[in-house]
């Protein structure tokens, strides 16, 4: 029972949320530029540890040269991290797209599939990546992509309390509307990067401060330190 009103209790809270970040995000959607399932895998496996505006810049001229799954995968890897080396750890990067686009060549006729079992089982494609693919590319509400706005975000309003991605997904698909899972995480992040920020967040312009659990604590904590520098 206590499980069971706790739960009850985070739902609440997201359906009081979310009509307030759509209003304030009418735009909210995917930031990696993209036109195919194939050019939104490639963009998300080079957002690892890089941010997507850097992402874009590099994949207009990336996608212009390689068109299809066996464009990579045959691609000198040289090659390739040249043309994606401003995107940072491009040796990893350029290694993963070619597996993966070499598996899409060899297991699925050089497209990309639709499924979450099908996407992970793709080298260097975990479940955040077929997250993004799925409910982007496919408009599938499978799962709720976990970066780390979406994960501190989602503990500073009292949503999840563990920090394994994996375990705040399963409380976010508990408590989220399934056909708002993708927008969620969406709004999540737009949130995250323009007010809830890591180190210094807008409590006091932040429209859902009144459902934020943490927000008085927050306030509270940085009027001390305040006072603690005051001369």
């Amino acid at each position: 029972m206590v499980k069971a009103s706790a739960i009850g209790q985070r739902h609440e809270r997201v359906m009081a949320i979310l009509p307030i970040l759509k209003r304030t995000y009418p735009k909210a959607a995917c930031t990696l530029d993209h036109k195919t399932p194939l050019q939104l895998l490639v963009a998300t496996i080079l957002s690892a540890q890089c941010t997507d505006v850097r992402v874009n810049l590099v994949t207009p001229g990336l996608f212009r040269k390689y068109k299809t799954a066996a464009d990579y995968a045959e691609a000198p890897a040289a090659e390739l991290e040249r043309d994606i080396q401003s995107t940072g750890f491009y040796h990893n990067k350029a290694k993963s797209i070619q597996t993966m686009a070499a598996s899409l060549v060899s297991k699925h006729g050089g497209r990309v599939p639709d499924t979450m079992e099908e996407l992970t089982s793709l080298a260097g494609v975990g479940r955040k990546t077929a997250n993004v693919v799925l409910g982007n590319a496919f408009g599938k509400n499978v799962g709720v992509v976990v970066d780390t706005h979406v994960a501190r975000l989602s503990q500073r309003l009292g949503l999840s309390s563990h920090a394994a991605a994996e375990k705040i997904e399963r409380d976010l698909m508990e408590i989220v509307p399934q056909d708002q899972w993708t927008l969620w995480s969406h709004l999540l992040i737009h949130h995250g990067r323009a007010v809830c920020t890591a180190r210094q967040p807008l409590c006091e312009k932040c429209p859902i401060f009144d459902h934020c659990p943490m927000g008085e604590k927050i306030l509270a904590e940085r009027r001390r330190g305040q006072k603690a520098k005051a001369p």
